[in-house]
């Protein structure tokens, strides 16, 4: 690893447990300020014996400064969680930010650019629930989503703004998270969750990402913020989730080859072509009401929807995702990662490596 990341990485550390520059020069033994001063600007490194007084300082092992498997301090993420206990929050924040860095490396070592591009998006804390309906109709056309937005999104991240998606098993309230660093972007979501939930999640956490220099998410995300200017944020990205998953001219021909009925008949409607896109009926519903299709007075109760079945579930996703095992699977094949690192790196055993590669019809890139 570079001089610079370990520098960095070094002052991260410093700033995380709140020491200043002399409290942590003499924890080091340094005759003065100056000279960790010098090491965090990049005039001198720092030796191989100052960094193992640094691990032994900070409690890290000494390969926090230089795996590159590690995001250590890098990037910023907003997870979209409700009652998650901050530990396993933490924790699972480091795992995800491991697999993560992995990806980022091994696409370097490959030769591939790492550079998340975001379509500028003109919204802002005043912008319309409209304009942002319009900016994710506009998104979804940007990515060529086809018919059915939902079945391509995450392909379309992937491939056109080169977007990680992780889609894995969370710790309990965790639904999904944005991650943005200097040149790579990702989501992470909760395979667990319904199929109309993931999708959901999913534009939920691109409007995050395309609008972080005007409206950078927090790190905890909750559905209901209490303070206004969340709560409008919150509702920006409802609507831009709207508009790309459900843009008004397929929502025209749903009903052009199905008028809507009322009562039961309407609640039937909702869940049909709910399923169709990809979408809670819940959420379909109060499209129909917001393009003034639908009458208030003439909405079906929510728990009445749920009660047909809504949420029903799908077969989870395959873990991870295809362009990570990829990634992962050349990493192992050319020498740059073992076997038993990469089991280790996703938590499992050299045998559930193997069928991780399977489930997404890659070769497996060791023998058994």
């Amino acid at each position: 690893m570079t001089t610079p990341n370990i520098t960095f990485r070094l002052q991260h550390l410093r700033r995380k447990h709140g020491l200043t520059q002399e409290a942590l020069a003499e924890a080091l033994g340094f005759k003065d300020r100056q000279t960790l001063s010098q090491i965090e600007t990049g005039e001198r490194k720092l030796s191989s014996e100052e960094m193992v007084r640094a691990a032994e300082v900070f409690g890290v092992s000494l390969d926090y400064f230089t795996d590159p498997f590690e995001l250590a301090g890098e990037g910023h993420f907003s997870w979209r969680q409700n009652g998650t206990k901050p530990e396993l929050l933490d924790d699972f924040e480091l795992r995800a930010g491991r697999w993560i860095a992995a990806y980022r490396h091994l696409s370097k070592l490959k030769g591939e650019v790492i550079n998340s591009s975001t379509r500028r998006v003109a919204l802002n804390h005043q912008s319309t629930f409209e304009e942002a309906v319009a900016e994710g109709e506009a998104m979804g056309k940007a990515l060529e989503l086809g018919n059915i937005p939902s079945q391509r999104l995450a392909d379309a991240l992937e491939e056109k703004l080169d977007t990680l998606v992780l889609e894995v098993d969370t710790e309990q309230g965790i639904s999904g998270a944005a991650c943005r660093l200097n040149q790579l972007n990702a989501i992470v979501i909760n395979r667990n969750e319904t199929l109309a939930r993931r999708n959901y999640d999913m534009a939920h956490e691109l409007f995050h990402l395309i609008t972080w220099d005007t409206m950078p998410p927090p790190r905890l995300d909750i559905e209901t913020p209490t303070d206004k200017k969340s709560k409008r944020v919150e509702q920006l990205a409802d609507n831009f989730a709207a508009g790309l998953l459900m843009p008004g001219s397929l929502i025209e021909r749903l009903i052009e080859k199905s008028e809507l009925k009322k009562g039961s008949e309407l609640a039937t409607w909702l869940t049909s072509n709910a399923q169709i896109l990809g979408v809670s009926a819940v959420a379909l519903q109060w499209r129909l009401v917001n393009m003034g299709k639908l009458n208030k007075s003439a909405i079906v109760s929510e728990e009445f929807i749920r009660n047909l079945g809504e949420a029903q579930r799908t077969k989870p996703p395959a873990k991870y995702g295809k362009r990570f095992m990829a990634a992962l699977g050349w990493g192992i094949d050319e020498g740059y990662v073992s076997v038993r690192r990469g089991a280790s790196l996703l938590g499992v055993t050299v045998d559930e490596l193997a069928k991780l590669f399977e489930n997404h019809n890659l070769p497996t890139p060791y023998d058994l």
